[in-house]
């Protein structure tokens, strides 16, 4: 049984009920946050994974020349950041055939195996993996199994391998305006088998360590199912669905999957309701060891709908610390550790500005602290290596409470969503004890009921680890 918003929301009220005699604070629910429907799952989830922070690479804007090299140049500091991970965004050709803009979408893929010409050879490649591997780094390739360019070779030799409409033309996904691809149709047998072959080139040739797969829902379930079988069987590889409303894919295929109900909880700024049920559904929906991937900005994101400055304005610090600390594995965007607050284009050549400005330096200390935070607290780590979460009784409407507790770890964590500051009546019950404070790095001790101070747009977190 899937938890629905509503039956959510019922819930919460009438826990509130019981404990305090009102139901216009959501925040004093007091609830334990581990109540499971769904079975577990047997999607392969690597063990390196558990505590890893990702870094999504647009290689096409990460440097002036948009190439392999580029990335490969700032490791060092990508390993320092504390990410562990790297998500490259398609490296593959793009398509010329009714491109978009000058250069096209690189998920518009003419050859998934081959590397783009303009951002390095194989050997390249081979470097940038290698160089990442010998850091401790893992590389994720972004697939596009949905659909290819129009110039991809499949379109003459093999055009039974794609959807065609009623007069028999080869035609784009239903229902959206992707006239740059063309679909692809998996009830034929031998695009199946094709497009597992591609997948198992990348592991076998270039020793890559996961995908994360876009538009995956558009797949059918079964291919997955089948296919990440086979290419786990060369090496257990990280999968990421771009999916969040099939929960099929999580049973065998996919251990984690995009949060976009957290996200949308996130956008709307100061809706603490949403916030709790995003929260709930990333425990409550998954199959056991499964989890979604929590951001506030993506290349999507950032390119069509606005930086996390132009949706979040000052929730933004706040927004990133709950996205590093409620279950799932959080992710940075390439140049959101600088506090990067402009939109890339998405189909020219639009590089980032690494230079230094006066609120860089704070971002990346912000962020530095945030992946330390995860890293040395299990309690925050992802599926069945992370933490139980529960919601702490608050008294103010607009104070966002949990914790987290894993073992002897534990994690408080408390986010003022409104502009004025708060001093609410915190009810911590069993999360009692001496901690650290994330701000100051100070001992506290959290009695069972306390007042505490927190600023508009803040946040206070509490962690039984100092993070300096």
């Amino acid at each position: 049984m899937r938890l629905n918003k509503f039956a959510y929301s019922v819930a919460v009220a009438t826990a509130l009920t019981l404990l305090v005699g009102t139901t216009t604070s959501l925040s004093a629910t007091a609830l334990p946050v581990t109540g499971r429907a769904i079975t577990a799952s047997k999607a392969i989830s690597p063990d390196w994974v558990k505590s890893a922070t990702v870094y999504e690479v647009n290689t096409r804007q990460f440097s002036p020349a948009g190439n392999f090299a580029g990335v490969t140049a700032a490791l060092p500091r990508l390993k320092a950041l504390g990410t562990d991970v790297l998500w490259l965004m398609p490296i593959f050709p793009i398509s010329k055939t009714n491109a978009k803009g000058s250069l096209g979408s690189p998920y518009a893929v003419s050859d998934y195996q081959a590397v783009n010409p303009n951002y390095g050879t194989d050997t390249d490649f081979k470097k940038l993996v290698d160089s990442a591997h010998a850091l401790g780094m893992k590389i994720v390739l972004d697939w596009v199994p949905n659909h290819t360019g129009w110039d991809n070779a499949w379109i003459t030799q093999h055009p039974d391998w794609y959807t065609h409409d009623a007069q028999g033309n080869i035609t784009w996904p239903a229902g959206t305006d992707w006239t740059d691809v063309a679909d692809l149709n998996y009830d034929n047998k031998d695009l199946r088998a094709a497009m597992t072959d591609a997948l198992k080139y990348w592991v076998t040739k270039f020793d890559i360590d996961g995908y994360r797969q876009d538009v995956a829902g558009g797949v059918p379930t079964d291919f997955w199912d089948a296919a990440t079988a086979q290419v786990n069987a060369i090496k257990p590889l990280w999968w990421l669905a771009e999916n969040q409303d099939q929960t099929d894919l999580l049973y065998k295929s996919f251990s984690a999957n995009y949060n976009w109900t957290l996200l949308g909880a996130l956008n709307k700024v100061g809706s603490r309701d949403d916030a709790l049920y995003a929260i709930s559904n990333a425990v409550m929906n998954y199959p056991v060891g499964t989890y979604p991937m929590n951001f506030i900005t993506n290349h999507d994101e950032n390119s069509w709908n606005g930086t996390e400055f132009q949706r979040l304005g000052s929730a933004v610090a706040e927004s990133a610390v709950i996205t590093f600390t409620v279950p799932g594995i959080p992710l940075i965007y390439n140049g959101q550790e600088i506090g990067m607050n402009r939109q890339l284009q998405f189909f020219e050549k639009d590089p980032i500005d690494w230079s230094a400005t006066s609120t860089s330096a704070t971002w990346t200390a912000f962020y530095t602290k945030l992946t330390k935070l995860r890293k040395l607290n299990p309690a925050l780590w992802s599926g069945l290596a992370g933490g139980s979460t529960d919601f702490i009784t608050s008294s103010a409407a607009k104070v966002l409470s949990y914790g987290r507790t894993k073992a002897k770890s534990r994690v408080i964590v408390l986010a003022n969503l409104g502009p004025k500051a708060l001093a609410p009546k915190v009810s911590f019950g069993k999360y009692a004890g001496t901690y650290y404070d994330y701000a100051t790095g100070k001992k506290v001790v959290v009695a069972k009921s306390s007042t505490v101070k927190i600023p508009a747009w803040g946040y206070v977190v509490y962690s039984t680890v100092s993070v300096k």
